[in-house]
């Protein structure tokens, strides 16, 4: 039973870094400055990172949840 908790912890370490790289690449090409006054340039790269990571949060939960779920399916029949 542990093995498996273990085996788990590391699949969603590893599932959350790709899908946090792939947010943070594909988030690279939206210009958020537009939306921010002059000068507040740290504000927006903050607001990036806020956004990656909320974003990161929602499509690996769902990823996670999905293999989790389809793995509880062969207890059905």
């Amino acid at each position: 039973m542990l093995d498996s908790l273990g085996q788990q912890g590391l699949l969603g370490i590893i599932v959350n870094l790709m899908v946090l790289t792939i947010v943070w690449w594909s988030i690279q090409s939206f210009n958020f400055d537009v939306f921010f006054k002059k000068g507040d340039e740290w504000r927006a790269k903050v607001f990036v990172i806020l956004i990656t990571i909320a974003l990161t949060h929602l499509v690996s939960s769902f990823l996670l949840n999905y293999l989790n779920w389809s793995m509880m399916l062969r207890y059905l029949f």
